[in-house]
C-alpha cells in the first residue's frame, strides 16, 4: 500500500486505535508473512531506515524499557515504537507490558495512527521466525520444537507450518497448563487437522528437533546445550530456552541484527562477556544475496530480534484496515 493510500485523521488530531479495535481486524498468516517479508527486502534495498534501538533498564532489573525510531521508504512512513515491561522479578501474573506504534505519513505530513503494538509484535515475531525456518531450516525438516507457551510461542507452530508445511511433528515444551492449551488452541485454529506434542523430556525432544524456537520467559527452568542438537538442526532465539552453548558451539550464526543481538542477547555471552561475530543479517538472506545454509549437517543459530520496520510495514498495513472500517477514536491531540 502506497502513501496515496493512506487514510489520516484531519490535521491537528491523531487517530487512536486500541486493542480491542485491533482484536476484530481478520489477516492471515500468509498475509503477515508477506507483508513482515516485504519490510526486509525494502531494508536491504537501502529504502527503510531502521536505527540501533535504545535500551534503559535500572540496575536491580525490575523493568526494562525500549525505543525504536524507523522508516519505511515504500509506504513513506515515519514510526517510533515504545516497549516497556514491568515486574521481571516477578511472576508472569505480576509483571507489565505495555507497547505503543505512532505512525507519520512522510508525504502529507499528517499523523496516521497511534496504536496498541501487542498484536502487531504477537504476529510479527513468530512470522520472522517462520521466515527464518524457511530459509536456515535443513533440507526436509520434518520436526519442530517450540519452547515456551506465552505470547511468542502460541502462534510459533502456526506460522511454521505456514512457511514449512512438511513438518509432521510439532511439539512444545511449557510449564504453565493455561499456555499449553493456549498453544493448542491456536494451532486448532489454524490447522484444524493438526495437533501437538506436550514434551516434558527438553533433551530427548531437543535431539529429535529439526528446528527449535525458543520463546520463553527468563524464568524458565528450560536451557537446550548445543551438544543436545542434532546434526544440521536449526535453532531460533526469541526469547529464553536456549544455553549459551548453541551460539558459541554453532557451525554458522544468523542474526536479524547484529547491533540488536549485541545489545538485546547479552544474557548469550561466554565467559568473558563476548557474543561471536554473525555469519550474516538476515535481510541479505531474504534478498537472496546470500544463503540460510550452505549443508545440509550444519548446526545453525538464529537471533530473532524484532526490527522496527517490520513493526511499521505491519502496523501501517492494520493501521489501513482499521480505519478504512473507521475503528479507533480521533483525539484532538494538537488542538
Amino acid at each position: 500500500m502506497t502513501s496515496q493510500d493512506t487514510v489520516t485523521p484531519h490535521e491537528g488530531s491523531l487517530r487512536v486505535l486500541s486493542t480491542s479495535d485491533l482484536a476484530g481486524i481478520d489477516i492471515s498468516l500468509a498475509d503477515v508473512v508477506d507483508t513482515v517479508e516485504g519490510a526486509y527486502r525494502t531494508l536491504h534495498a537501502g529504502q527503510s531506515d531502521n536505527p540501533r534501538k535504545l535500551t534503559v533498564k535500572p540496575q536491580d532489573g525490575h523493568s526494562v524499557s525500549y525505543a525504536m525510531l524507523g522508516r519505511d521508504g515504500t509506504r513513506n512512513v515515519v514510526a517510533i515504537k515504545t516497549s516497556y515491561k514491568h515486574g521481571l522479578d516477578k511472576g508472569r501474573d505480576e509483571q507489565h507490558y505495555y507497547t505503543a506504534l505512532t505512525l507519520y505519513d512522510d508525504v502529507t505530513g499528517l499523523p496516521v495512527a497511534m496504536m496498541d503494538c501487542s498484536r502487531i509484535g504477537s504476529l510479527r515475531t513468530p512470522a520472522v521466525s517462520a521466515l527464518l525456518a524457511r530459509e536456515c531450516a535443513a533440507p526436509g525438516a520434518r520436526s519442530a520444537l517450540v519452547i515456551g507457551t506465552g505470547t511468542q510461542g502460541r502462534l510459533a507452530l502456526p506460522f511454521l507450518l505456514t512457511t514449512l508445511p512438511g513438518l509432521d511433528r510439532l511439539m512444545v515444551f511449557g510449564t504453565h497448563p493455561e499456555g499449553i492449551e493456549a498453544v493448542r488452541e491456536q494451532l486448532r485454529t489454524h490447522f484444524p487437522d493438526r495437533d501437538v506434542e506436550v514434551v516434558t523430556d527438553l533433551r530427548a525432544a531437543a535431539s529429535d528437533a529439526d528446528v527449535i524456537v525458543a520463546t520463553a520467559g527468563a524464568h524458565t527452568p528450560a536451557a537446550v546445550e548445543a551438544g543436545w542438537l542434532r546434526p544440521g538442526a536449526l535453532s531460533i532465539l526469541v526469547g529464553h530456552g536456549l544455553a549459551p552453548s548453541t551460539l558459541h558451539q554453532a557451525d554458522r550464526v544468523i542474526a536479524t541484527s547484529e547491533a540488536q543481538m549485541n545489545v538485546t542477547g547479552t544474557d548469550m555471552a561466554d565467559s568473558k562477556g563476548e557474543l561471536p561475530a554473525v555469519d550474516t543479517e538476515f535481510p541479505p538472506v531474504i534478498a537472496g544475496l546470500t544463503v540460510g545454509r550452505h549443508s545440509a549437517k550444519e548446526r545453525i543459530f538464529a537471533y530473532n530480534s524484532g526490527l522496527v520496520v517490520t513493526d511499521i510495514a505491519l502496523g501501517h498495513h492494520f493501521a489501513q484496515l482499521a480505519l478504512a472500517q473507521e475503528l479507533g477514536t480521533e483525539v484532538p491531540l494538537w488542538q
